[in-house]
Formats: structure tokens, C-alpha cells, sequence
């Protein structure tokens, strides 16, 4: 009974891991053939001959096509700007819901969460209305405005900070510091993972946000790679899957090089983040 029970366990993670092979495959699959494609003419693209010969014409030709490398610096400054503001408003918002008992707290705290289950599609036309009042219609600030407290961060940090021991903001206090000082000598270093791990989630996000930047934008000098690339794969421009699979190659690198770069420090920052 007993090497029975070991058999079953051994086939049953041998199944498992099978799967997981399965799932991983299939799921990188097309970033596998769009980096055939870029490589490859329009001719072999669709050959999957290992000794094709090797080509970087598509990535000319796309650079041509489109001024990708303008809407990869629109791209930067929109996620630098919403990361920026973003840590700054969920900081203090975090803070003052986790350490400060005011009146009508746990109501501002739910209607906090109250946003997580709406999701910012639904308020496209009245976030236009707005910025089109405010003069920020095909804007790079017009494209950042309505993402600039995130419900997400606020309720993440707060739980970072609530875990943080209340005898180490005493001891702070014993030592002169005030409420800035706390935040920023206490609460802020012992919650960089969680920091770490937002800051990528925010930044992924952004980075591939394509609904509302198409909607807010009308110009090369606002778009980013996103609605760049859409508009640079249309139909009624032709379809060459060669070019459009290196345009591609050129949207995705800055993230897939980050990713690679520093795997580690992302997959510990989430964990921690978790088990905070």
C-alpha cells in the first residue's frame, strides 16, 4: 500500500509538471514566432527552416514606417509620471488610513475599495468630458490624470504599513522624528518590496494600456507604443507579418530586457509582498 500511495504521488507531480511545461509552451508560443518572424524575410516567416537565413531589414523598415522610437519616449514619460504620482498619493493615503484614527475613516477606507470593482473602462466618456473641460485632450497629462491614486496601491501599502511594529514608530518619536520623519525613516524602508512589486505592476500596466490612451490621443506626440503599434499594424495599411512582428519586438523589449535582467528581485519582491 505504501509504494502504491508513493507511485500515485510520484505520477500525480509528473502530471503536473507535464502540465506546467504544457501551459508555459502554449503560452509563450507567439512571442516565440513573433521573434522568428522579426528576424526572418516574409518568405520564411511562415518556414520554420532552422538555417533560414537572418535579417534585420524588418526593423529598419519598421523604424521607417512609424517613429517608434517617439512613442517609446511618450511611453517613458507616461509611466514615469504615473509611477511618481502614484507612490506619492497611495504613500500618504496608506499612511494616514493605517496609522491615524480620524472620523469617517472606515467609510473613506471602503469607498476605497469600492473602486477596485470598477473598472476604468466604464468611465471613459466621463473622463473625456472632463479632460476635454480641463484642456487636456491628446495629452500626455491627459492620458495620466485619471490613473494618478490608484485604489490598489492605497489598500496594498496600507496592509504593508499596519504590519509594521508600532514599537519602532515609538522609538522614532523618542528620537525627534515627526510624522514625515516616521514615514520616511520607518514605514517607506521597511516596505520597499512591496514598493518593488507595485511599482511593476504599475508600470506593466501602463505600458501596455491601449483602450483609453486611444481614445485621449490624436497625435504622434502623445501616442504610445501601444496605440502606435495598433495603429501601425491597421489592415488598411497592409499586413506584413515580419515588419509588424518586429515593431512588436520593439514595444515589448524595454520590458522583456527589465524582466530578464532582474527575475529575481521580481519574483522575492512579490512574494514578500504576499506574505506581508
Amino acid at each position: 500500500m505504501t509504494g502504491t500511495r508513493l507511485t500515485s504521488r510520484d505520477f500525480a507531480d509528473y502530471l503536473e509538471i507535464v502540465a506546467a511545461w504544457v501551459l508555459a509552451i502554449l503560452w509563450i508560443s507567439p512571442l516565440l514566432y513573433a521573434i522568428w518572424a522579426a528576424f526572418h524575410s516574409s518568405h520564411h516567416a511562415i518556414n520554420f527552416e532552422l538555417l533560414s537565413p537572418l535579417t534585420l531589414d524588418n526593423f529598419r523598415e519598421a523604424m521607417s514606417q512609424a517613429p517608434f522610437l517617439r512613442y517609446g519616449l511618450n511611453t517613458f514619460i507616461l509611466v514615469s509620471m504615473l509611477l511618481t504620482a502614484q507612490l506619492i498619493v497611495c504613500t500618504l493615503a496608506a499612511y494616514a488610513f493605517a496609522r491615524f484614527d480620524f472620523r469617517g475613516s472606515e467609510i473613506a477606507f471602503a469607498l476605497v475599495l469600492v473602486q477596485l470593482m470598477i473598472t476604468p473602462e466604464i468611465l471613459i466618456v466621463e473622463n473625456y468630458g472632463t479632460l476635454a473641460k480641463l484642456g487636456f485632450v491628446d495629452t500626455i497629462t491627459g492620458i495620466g490624470l485619471p490613473y494618478m491614486a490608484s485604489a490598489f496601491g492605497i489598500f496594498l501599502l496600507r496592509q504593508t504599513f499596519k504590519s509594521t511594529p508600532k514599537e519602532l514608530e515609538e522609538a522614532a518619536r523618542l528620537e525627534g522624528c515627526g510624522l514625515f520623519g516616521i514615514l520616511f525613516r520607518v514605514y517607506i524602508p521597511l516596505a520597499r518590496p512591496t514598493y518593488l512589486a507595485y511599482g511593476l505592476v504599475s508600470i506593466s500596466h501602463h505600458w501596455n494600456n491601449f483602450l483609453w490612451p486611444l481614445v485621449i490621443t490624436n497625435s504622434v506626440e502623445t501616442r504610445p507604443l501601444t496605440v502606435g503599434l495598433g495603429v501601425f499594424g491597421a489592415p488598411e495599411s497592409g499586413v506584413d507579418w515580419s515588419i509588424i512582428s518586429a515593431a512588436t519586438l520593439l514595444s515589448v523589449a524595454p520590458l522583456l530586457i527589465a524582466f530578464l535582467l532582474f527575475q529575481r528581485q521580481f519574483v522575492q519582491s512579490f512574494m514578500y509582498a504576499g506574505i506581508k
